[in-house]
C-alpha cells in the first residue's frame, strides 16, 4: 500500500502547489482545506504522514494534533507555517511533530522532510536510532553548553539568557555556536527537535479526561475519528 501525504493548510494556494510538488516526485497526496475535511478523508488504515499548518481558522493545527494524540493515532506530523516562533514548535514537538518548517521554505527541503517523516512512520527503530544519535551529540556539550541549549528552546533571547546566567550578551553567542555546532543544528526549529527527541512528549488533549469518541469529538466540534489500535 503506497503512503499518503496529507496536506492540511487553508492557502489554496499552498494546497495546490504542494499537491504539483508532490505529484513530480510521485508522491500521492491528498489536500484538505480544514481539519473537519482531513478528518472525513484520513484513513488510519495507510501509511502516510500529515503535512499540517499551525495556524488555521476554525481547528488549529495544534488543536488537530491534540485529537490524533488523544486518539492514538501514529501518522508522523510535519508542522508548516508562516508565523513560526520557537513557542509554537515546541508544543507542535511535544504533540509528537517529527519536524517544523518555516515559510516560504525551499521545496527539495519539504520532500527531505516528507521522506524522512515517511520512514519514521514505519516503525520504532528508525525513531530510535535517530534518538541514539542525537544522545551521542548532546554527550559532546559542556555543562554550561547544555544549559544554554535548555534556555534557548524556551524561547528566550541570548540577551534574556546572558542576565539568566549572568555572562555576558558574546558569551551566550559563543556559546550558542559551539551548541548548533556540536548537535548540528541547522536553524532553530531543528535544535528545538532534537533536543525535545530526549524528552518524554506529554499528551495535552489525554484520552482519558473524555467520556467517549463522541465526547471528544464534540470538544473540538469534528465528527467520529476511527483509529486502527
Amino acid at each position: 500500500m503506497n503512503p499518503v501525504v496529507y496536506i492540511v493548510d487553508d492557502d489554496d494556494a499552498v494546497r495546490d502547489s504542494l499537491s504539483t510538488l508532490l505529484g513530480s516526485v510521485h508522491i500521492e497526496s491528498r489536500a484538505c482545506a480544514s481539519a473537519r475535511e482531513f478528518f472525513a478523508l484520513y484513513d488510519p488504515a495507510s501509511p502516510g504522514c500529515l503535512v499540517l499548518d499551525i495556524c488555521m481558522p476554525g481547528i488549529s493545527g495544534l488543536e488537530l494534533q491534540e485529537v490524533l494524540l488523544a486518539r492514538g493515532a501514529s501518522l508522523p506530523v510535519i508542522i508548516m507555517t508562516g508565523h513560526g516562533n520557537v513557542q509554537a514548535a515546541v508544543q507542535s514537538m511535544k504533540l509528537g511533530a517529527v519536524d517544523f518548517i518555516e515559510k516560504p521554505f525551499p521545496q527539495d527541503h519539504l520532500v527531505e522532510c516528507i521522506r524522512k517523516a515517511l520512514d519514521a512512520g514505519k516503525g520504532p527503530h528508525s525513531l530510535n536510532a535517530q534518538q541514539e544519535e542525537i544522545m551521542n551529540r548532546v554527550s559532546q556539550l559542556s555543562p554550561r553548553e547544555l544549559e544554554v541549549a535548555r534556555i534557548l528552546i524556551t524561547g528566550s533571547s541570548s540577551k534574556v539568557i546572558a542576565r539568566q546566567l549572568c555572562i555576558s550578551h558574546r558569551t551566550v553567542e559563543v556559546y550558542r555556536a559551539k551548541v548548533m555546532l556540536k548537535l548540528r543544528a541547522d536553524s532553530l526549529c531543528h535544535l528545538v527537535r532534537m533536543m525535545l527527541m530526549m524528552e518524554d512528549r506529554p499528551a495535552v488533549a489525554d484520552r482519558s479526561s473524555f467520556d467517549s469518541d463522541h465526547e471528544l469529538s464534540s470538544h473540538f466540534d469534528i465528527g467520529p475519528v476511527a483509529v486502527k489500535h
